[in-house]
């Protein structure tokens, strides 16, 4: 499968806000991966994960107008539709409290617009930073930091040891900072 720019993807959500199946249908197949590990984080139970990603398919092609193009990267809008679908899966099955005034002064822990315009931002710089690392490096950066992969797990995907493996997000995280501070 062909990476996608965050412009192709926008223009498939465009295409698939005018009932275009053949862009939703391949909206569905450069993203669904992603979108399963957002739900499947968030629920940690598979079954339920693969049913929740069916939703938010249905919510995509149903809110794919209100869709607005910016600069902010078109993945982070999907991200955000699975990770509220997934929250609120897990709001539905929770016993109602009592005592709504009690809920009055929990702080919402999503980032305001602010934060997420900066959030990203910082996504793009951080994934341009990871193509400059060498292939490898930054497949085991992503299994480490961003899917929660161990340092042995990862050690046995690339067939090096796990003294090699340290070394080399050691080593690649060094290089990213350096990359994200230019």
């Amino acid at each position: 499968m062909v990476a996608m720019t965050p412009q192709d993807i926008t223009k498939l959500i465009v295409r698939t806000s005018m009932r275009d199946r053949s862009a939703f249908d391949q909206l569905y197949r450069q993203t669904s991966s992603k979108l399963f590990g957002v739900c499947l984080r968030v629920l940690n139970n598979r079954a339920e994960a693969e049913e929740a990603l069916q939703e938010v398919y249905v919510k995509i092609w149903t809110k794919a107008d209100r869709f607005a193009v910016t600069d902010l990267s078109p993945i982070s809008w999907l991200v955000a539709i699975a990770r509220n679908h997934a929250i609120d899966r897990i709001r539905a099955r929770r016993q109602p409290t009592t005592d709504i005034d009690a809920a009055y002064d929990i702080a919402d822990p999503s980032p305001d617009p602010e934060a997420s315009a900066i959030a990203g931002a910082e996504g793009e710089r951080i994934h341009h930073c990871l193509e400059e690392l060498e292939q490898d490096r930054a497949a085991a950066v992503r299994g480490a930091y961003l899917t929660g992969e161990s340092y042995a797990e990862l050690a046995e995907r690339h067939g090096v040891p796990l003294n090699t493996m340290r070394t080399w997000l050691r080593r690649s995280l060094l290089k990213l900072r350096e990359c994200l501070e230019r």
